[in-house]
């Protein structure tokens, strides 16, 4: 056998193991690992995977937009298998790479891309947010509460939406105040303009704000707080925060979407997974923290308006469906 075969049989049987056993791996968005929401939530699933198994992963944090391309190729020629990652910025990106490594299984979190050897996971946080409106109604004093976005995107209207047409089935004649952080990728990690608009919205009488920000929110909390009025977090539960001064959070189950894929490793399915509240993939945190905050007939309201979802009753508008809102 001449040298050249020898590496090749070498190579070949080397590379053998490396599939059979590949690491799973995972890109958080812009925002960073640990924004205390959407991508922190994706890395404790991520962990929580690591530690019942044993196993390792391969992780990246993006620094720009321009890194989108370059990371999915180069875990892809690694041969991590599955790649998850977070985010609708994803879409288009991975719509281009996805066919240039067919033996590779992808899995986006927040946008749908029909590929063969994608599984696009969505959730309802419409769904989610109507039961925060229904919240944000119940334990306002002023009757005037506030939406504070991040980037200024269908996405995120879909979250504003679903929290208007709770607030207002609840308090008909309330006043919502809405603004975002910006219409670039920068709007998820801006935590001071956050802020700045939290007093504007306290100004103007809210004393409850919803954010769904990314880490811009953690500056909503904050500033909320440090207004003594309330705050609804976003995506993980961010009760534990400011204990006490946070209502509820809008929790979107993108940890157990991290985790099943990472379990189901390269056997994962493709095609599309919808997270609803009937599935459990979104939902209103209550522990400890909110505890005080939530009365017995908050909770009522709440657990009428889950049943009503679910079993058809109320009829949540879906903005990726219709750019438009029913309500304001």
């Amino acid at each position: 056998m001449s040298l050249m075969k020898s590496l090749l049989a070498g190579a070949a049987l080397t590379l053998m193991p490396l599939a059979a056993f590949a690491d799973p791996a995972l890109i958080f968005d812009l925002g960073g690992k640990f924004d205390k929401s959407f991508n922190e939530a994706a890395y404790q699933g991520a962990e929580r995977w690591k530690a019942e198994t044993g196993g390792s992963y391969k992780e990246l944090e993006m620094q720009s937009e321009a890194m989108r391309e370059q990371a999915l190729r180069r875990l892809a020629e690694t041969g991590a298998n599955p790649i998850v990652m977070t985010g609708f910025a994803f879409g288009e990106v991975l719509d281009k790479v996805a066919p240039d490594y067919p033996d590779t299984k992808f899995v986006i979190i927040d946008t749908s891309v029909d590929k063969p050897n994608v599984q696009s996971v969505e959730f309802s946080e419409e769904q989610g947010s109507y039961l925060a409106g229904v919240l944000a109604a119940e334990a306002s004093k002023s009757g005037t509460v506030g939406f504070v976005g991040g980037m200024d995107i269908p996405l995120i209207h879909k979250f504003e939406c679903g929290y208007a047409q709770g607030f207002k089935a609840t308090k008909p004649d309330g006043k919502l105040i809405i603004n975002y952080t910006g219409t670039t990728p920068a709007a998820w990690n801006d935590p001071v303009k956050g802020g700045e608009l939290v007093k504007a919205q306290v100004s103007q009488g809210a004393d409850v704000i919803y954010a769904a920000a990314g880490a811009t929110g953690i500056g909503v909390l904050q500033a909320a707080a440090d207004a003594k009025i309330l705050s609804i977090g976003v995506d993980s539960n961010q009760n534990h925060l400011h204990p006490g001064q946070v209502l509820t959070s809008m929790v979107k189950g993108v940890d157990n979407s991290v985790y099943e894929a990472f379990k189901a490793g390269a056997d994962v399915k493709p095609g599309h997974k919808l997270m609803d509240l009937a599935s459990g993939g979104v939902s209103v945190a209550m522990d400890d923290n909110n505890k005080p905050l939530i009365t017995p007939e908050m909770a009522d309201s709440v657990a009428k308006a889950e049943t009503g979802i679910k079993d058809g009753a109320i009829k949540v508008h879906d903005y990726m469906t219709d750019n438009t809102c029913p309500v304001k």
